[in-house]
């Protein structure tokens, strides 16, 4: 019987194993926010993603913050500042940074796990940043084919950045369940 009490004042998250001590009010887990709905054992839950899944309210935000930087940054600041010229590769070399401090924001502000949506929203503002920079080329130009790589790359730097914001958000790796 003391076991069983013991069970319920500690509980270990079905999504990412932290122990939760005591159970949150609210029944989701302190660290990424997974429902704490006891005798789900972790297959049968919902996953590394947690119960939520896609938010597409996120992705909204998200799309709005990355298209924001991406239009101060590469659009807004060679129109302030002449010395600026962000065409061809020199445009994408910047949006990837952009986008890579773009997913951190993202990353640090957002509740739960929301990796996946910084990547949507920037896969959204890549097409017409790569579209805007090839019209816009005069002298330094670039293939198409490259413009997509770069896109690319600067979508897996929005992956990164975003998990990066993801664990300075949850601070320090959570100590496992049975890890001592």
């Amino acid at each position: 019987m003391a076991t069983s009490a013991k069970k319920v004042s500690s509980v270990a998250c079905p999504s990412c194993g932290v122990t939760n001590s005591p159970v949150p009010p609210s029944g989701r887990c302190v660290s990424c926010g997974a429902s704490m709905e006891l005798g789900r054992s972790r297959d049968e839950g919902e996953g590394r993603r947690g119960p939520d899944g896609f938010s597409v309210a996120w992705a909204g935000i998200a799309l709005l913050v990355q298209a924001v930087l991406t239009a101060a940054i590469v659009v807004g600041l060679p129109m302030v500042v002449s010395a600026f010229d962000f065409e061809g590769r020199y445009g994408m070399m910047i949006a990837v940074p952009v986008w890579f401090v773009g997913g951190i924001l993202l990353g640090m502000i957002s509740p739960g796990k929301t990796v996946a949506e910084p990547v949507v929203a920037t896969m959204l503002v890549a097409i017409p940043t790569v579209f805007q920079l090839m019209k816009s080329q005069t002298v330094r130009t670039l293939p198409l084919f490259m413009y997509v790589i770069l896109a690319v790359i600067g979508v897996l730097f929005t992956m990164v950045g975003s998990y990066i914001g993801e664990r300075i958000q949850m601070g320090p790796a959570p100590k496992r369940a049975g890890a001592d």
